[in-house]
């Protein structure tokens, strides 16, 4: 079972690949702000969980 965290992550993954096969511009930059989202509400979720960050 994912963790909160690993779900929101497992969503940008998804939209990331969503941006790469969109047709349109708008609807790429739609996909690349969903994927940015996904990813702040993790790592919000890993620091909510007590979790140190794995990155810097």
């Amino acid at each position: 079972m994912l963790t909160k965290s690993e779900q929101y992550r497992e969503n940008a993954r998804n939209c990331g690949e969503l941006a790469d096969d969109a047709k349109d511009l708008p609807s790429k930059n739609r996909y690349r702000r969903m994927q940015d989202a996904w990813l702040a509400l993790a790592e919000e979720q890993d620091w909510l969980d007590g979790q140190l960050p794995t990155h810097k």
